[in-house]
């Protein structure tokens, strides 16, 4: 059977196609009484109008574009991604938006070459942003080719140039970490980091620091890229050989890299928790699997990403921009640290 169009719907119903459209499409211009007898009679057809049709009635794409800037096996691999990924379709598909996701690598000028595509081709209605920069340059970018844009992740201060985004309090994620391993009698750690161009990065160091500071702990820092080799090789440089004053737990920046940690203590023949214990700043399967079982953050990114989406969706409907503020993460105790 052929498919029904809005005109054979407004003839079946003696009305006009504009009502027909204005009443699918969810606009004004139409009755309430109208507008029930065209979606009853839509779903007694069961008859949905094309996507393509009702962006363009919309003059919107139906799509929201999301680039991840990162090695494609790390993202493959890391289920941070795959729960933001997961929380932020539920919410556009309620939205009934799709996802239009690329993975451009480490190479800042794709990134850019595909907003720009975007924009000039009018593939995406708005962009969701990840991981700001010192000096950022999408921003402004974003700005210039008319794309709607939240940042997961923003500084809790935007400066000059506000944007819809969400923020975290890294000092009390830091502090949540750090008093726990002070509890336990730790004096002297290491914090294995991600990249230090990312701003949240910086803050974290920062915020772990102070903290240590107030309770007399000393910290030493090294910089990984949340693969699982990098945390293996920081471990590995901070204890591979025996000094007076070793560091007796880790923190790492995220579950792939403490994973990686378990292993290089494995090798350098130390037990975790009784020589080192662990600390990862995500939590996930691998921590709860791992042995010995490692202590996370629980910081929900299903619950983040289908935040971030909403602030998109929210901001594609009315534009006004908005902040929300993550809730503190709390802190998962397992065997990696003696609990």
């Amino acid at each position: 059977m052929a498919k029904e169009t809005i005109a054979g719907l407004a003839k079946r119903l003696g009305i006009s196609k504009a009502s027909v459209s204005y009443a699918l499409n969810g606009q004004p211009g139409v009755s309430e009484v109208t507008r029930r007898r065209v979606l009853d009679l839509a779903e007694e057809l069961e008859w949905y109008p094309s996507s393509s049709a009702r962006a363009l009635s919309r003059s919107r794409s139906g799509a929201v574009g999301m680039v991840l800037s990162a090695d494609p096996d790390l993202i493959g691999t890391e289920p941070y991604y795959m729960g933001l990924l997961a929380g932020i379709e539920t919410a556009l598909a309620e939205g009934d938006m799709a996802l239009m996701l690329r993975m451009v690598g480490t190479d800042p000028a794709q990134e850019r070459a595909t907003y720009e595509r975007w924009a000039g081709e009018r593939k995406v209605d708005g962009v969701l942003m990840f991981d700001h920069l010192h000096e950022d340059p999408r921003p402004a970018l974003l700005d210039r080719l008319g794309l709607p844009f939240v940042l997961h992740g923003a500084p809790e201060r935007h400066g000059p140039a506000p944007f819809s985004g969400t923020t975290t309090d890294h000092a009390v994620d830091s502090a949540t970490i750090v008093n726990h391993l002070h509890l336990r009698g730790h004096r002297r750690i290491a914090h294995v980091s991600g990249p230090h161009r990312f701003l949240h990065e910086e803050q974290r160091i920062a915020c772990v620091r102070r903290r240590a500071a107030a309770h007399g702990m000393a910290v030493v820092t090294r910089e990984g890229n949340y693969a699982l080799a990098a945390g293996h090789d920081a471990v590995v440089s901070l204890l591979g050989e025996p000094v007076e004053d070793a560091v007796t737990a880790v923190i790492l920046g995220n579950d792939l890299m403490s994973m990686g940690a378990l292993l290089a203590l494995r090798e350098l023949g130390l037990r975790c928790p009784e020589d080192v214990a662990i600390v990862s700043w995500d939590d996930s399967l691998h921590c709860q699997l791992a042995s010995p079982s490692v202590t996370a953050l629980s910081r929900n990114p299903v619950m983040q990403g289908r935040v971030a989406a909403e602030l998109l969706l929210s901001l594609l409907d009315s534009g006004t921009l908005q902040t929300r503020a993550m809730p503190a993460s709390d802190l998962v105790a397992r065997s990696s640290t003696g609990s």
